[in-house]
This record gives structure tokens, sequence and C-alpha cells, in this order.
């Protein structure tokens, strides 16, 4: 369903209305298209205390101009070497005479150092990179982001870097993103960096599962499209429109790792758990059958195939596992007890598994948390209902599924192998819980 508010907010009777009575005024977002791969402008790079991080190399392959001296699209601040209060002022002197000049949809990276143990003080002033970063993030507007990248090495970095400061991010914001240490690969055309590879989507007959689906085809892979029995023909129709291949299958049911395994026996590189459902009630009223219902689909069906897959060698090494978790497992959703248990459970198969799943089976494991998101589901909701989940972000408005699709593809994507064990919150900076 269309948002009519953020189109009238647009117009010149909108904007005097909004502004007299003090109501959201969105900025109607920049997204990628092929037409706009980049941001389209200028990238300022500034940096506070004393820093040997270097990334200028980096930034200068993100498609940005840094010689432009109009209004930046980005401006990146490395401040990796701030290490107690008085260099945190630095932050502050980079970024105040520069906030109201970027451009509207604009970006804001903070680059951080990793959390020093042996030093409280390094320790704390990193730690205040994190609130600063988040409070700018709700106070910036005009459809701009607030993100943190917390690194030690930029080249590691590079897919996050050149995710954060692309259309591709306009729905995320306000989130600190750890990227560890080692080499990464680089595709042999970032446009495509999925060529070659195979990728498993499920619940990828319609929305946010068809958007990813159709976003990992975008950069060369092949789509393996399941979902259930029931919906054999729409997952057909999408993987015939992507050139990929359909596979009907109850993820639910116990051997569904094994049929996966026999589906696929050249391997897999990309495994994106997104199958869900909702049986929404209070708990007072809530039967055993839909609580049991939703952790089988939500939870227990990921943990099993993710096992099944990892066991039998079927997700190659450098392979790529993204599961689809939600601010309702962060924040809680009043109705949700069900959903937001299942939810919070993916948080915790990531926490758990990524370390090891990156040292015995080269692949790493991440996942996405969408918030309000257009899609047929949100638009049976009721209006207040629904206008409330759209405003009560930093962005003021609800994201699309292909802003879902756009995050699981950088998490999926070759050079990200420095990224692991992250939840990534889809959301536009939710002022509940995120």
């Amino acid at each position: 369903m269309a948002d009519r508010y953020l189109s009238f907010t647009g117009t010149a009777p909108g904007r005097f209305l909004t502004r007299r009575l003090g109501l959201p005024r969105p900025t109607a977002l920049t997204r990628w298209s092929a037409g706009r791969p980049t941001l389209g402008g200028g990238l300022l790079h500034l940096t506070a205390g004393t820093s040997g991080l270097e990334p200028g190399p980096v930034l200068a392959r993100t498609g940005l101009s840094t010689d432009d001296t109009g209004r930046p699209a980005a401006v990146v601040v490395d401040a990796t070497g701030v290490r107690d209060v008085e260099t945190l002022a630095d932050v502050h002197a980079a970024l105040h005479p520069v906030v109201r000049t970027i451009a509207d949809s604009g970006r804001v990276v903070v680059l951080g150092a990793p959390l020093d143990p042996a030093d409280h003080h390094q320790a704390a002033a990193q730690q205040a990179l994190e609130g600063f970063t988040r409070s700018l993030g709700k106070e910036i507007g005009r459809g701009r982001t607030v993100n943190l990248v917390r690194l030690t090495d930029a080249d590691a970095a590079e897919s996050t870097l050149r995710f954060l400061l692309s259309p591709k991010s306009a729905y995320v914001s306000g989130q600190v993103v750890e990227v560890g240490e080692g080499s990464t690969t680089a595709p042999d055309d970032w446009d495509r960096p999925l060529a070659g590879r195979t990728a498993l989507v499920t619940g990828a007959a319609r929305g946010i599962g068809a958007a990813v689906a159709e976003t990992l085809a975008r950069d060369g892979a092949h789509v393996v499209v399941l979902d259930v029995p029931q919906a054999e023909d729409d997952a057909r129709a999408v993987a015939e429109r992507l050139g990929g291949t359909a596979l009907p299958l109850d993820i639910t049911a116990a051997d569904a790792g094994k049929h996966i395994a026999a589906a696929l026996p050249d391997g897999l590189d990309v495994l994106i758990h997104n199958a869900g459902i909702t049986r929404d009630r209070r708990l007072v009223n809530m039967p055993a059958e839909r609580w049991s219902s939703v952790l089988d689909v939500n939870l227990a069906g990921v943990l099993r195939t993710t096992d099944a897959l990892l066991a039998s060698g079927t997700l190659r090494r450098g392979g790529r596992i993204v599961a689809t978790a939600s601010i309702a497992g962060l924040a809680g959703n009043s109705g949700q007890t069900n959903y937001g248990a299942s939810k919070a459970g993916i948080v915790g198969l990531v926490r758990s598994l990524a370390p090891r799943a990156l040292d015995e089976h080269g692949v790493t494991v991440n996942a996405v948390a969408p918030g309000f998101i257009e899609t047929k589901m949100t638009a049976a909701v009721p209006l207040l209902i629904r206008e409330a989940g759209r405003r009560m972000n930093s962005l003021a408005q609800g994201g699309l599924p292909v802003d879902v699709a756009e995050t699981t593809a950088w998490l999926a994507h070759p050079a990200s192998g420095t990224v692991n064990g992250q939840v990534v919150r889809v959301c536009g900076q939710s002022l509940l819980g995120a």
C-alpha cells in the first residue's frame, strides 16, 4: 500500500502543514537502481584524534568523489584514534561544521576501534561513539543515515563501507557493525560479486523472500527458490523470472536438510533463512498450537537445516548464512510472544554459531532484523497502527522489501568474510529497541 502521507508531505501544502503542526516530515529515500548505482556526490573524509588506519584508498573505490568541494553526499569520520574523553571533542569539532551541508539521503559513517579491555579510558571513549552515532541518527533528518563501523583494517571492511556509503543502505541507520581481522576475497566484478555461486532462499515465493532472491540474482547468483509445496506455482514463477530453480519443500520437515543436500549435489554458497510465519495473539489467549507452529517454522527449522547442511558439507567453505530475525525479537511486541521468542532465538543462534562455523567450516553467520517493512502483511494492519509503525523511526517511514534484500546481499558478499556474528537492523533506526 502506498504511503500517502509521505507523498503529501512532499507537496507545498504538505510542507506547510507539517511545519505548522510539528508533524513528521519524511524525505523520500534514494535507493539503488541500475541508473543510479551510487549516491552521486562527494565524500568528505575527516579524522578525529590521531589515527593510523589510512582508509583513503578504500574510500576512493566507493564511487564517490573525494575531490568534491560542494555539498557532500557522505561524510566519513575516522575516530579509531579516539582514546579518551579529551579526544572525543575532536569528533564534535569534525562534524559540527558540516552536518547541515550533507545532502538529502546522505550518509555519515563513523569509524571506531574495538574496545580495549586493558584500557578503560579507551573503552569508555570508543563506547561513547555508539551513543553519539545513535543520537545523531535520530536528529539528522532529511533521509540521512548514521552508522558506526568498528574495525582495525580498512581493506577488511571494503564491502561494508561500499554498502553503507551507497543507496543500497537507505533504510539502515543507527547501527554498529563490527568488522574482524583477516583477508577478504575481492570479486572479479563488484557489480556481480556472486557470479558462479549458488544461493538458496527459503520462503522466497513472495514478499521479502522474493526480493532477496531477485537481488541475489542481480548480483550474479544462481538462486534456488524454496517455499512450501502449497506455494509451488508462485515459487516456480519467481525462479523462472530469475533464471533460477524452484524447490518445493516444507522447511519444518525433519529431513528438510537431507532433501536440500540431495537437490544441490554440487554444493551451496549462500543460505538465506527467510521463511517465517506469525500467529499473533496475547499469551493468555494463545493455544499451544499457535506457539509451536511459529517456533517450528521460524526457529527449529532454521536450526535443523543449518546443522544438516553444515554437517553434510553442502555449504561450501567461504559460504554465507544469513538468517532473518526481527526487531520484535529485540524489543518485544504485544501479542507476539511466540514470534518474539522465535526471532530472539535467531539472535542467539547467530552469536553462538558464528565463531564455530567460521573456525570449523569457513562459513560466516549473520542476521538481518527488519522493522516495519511495507508488505501485504503490514498493509492489512489497521490504519492507526500501520501509521505508527511507519513513523516511529528516525526516517519516519516504512522500509521496502528491497531494503532487507540489499542488506542480506551485503552479508552474502564474498568480500564480507570479516563480517561475522552481526545482527543488523533494517528498521530506519526504530525508536523502540534499536
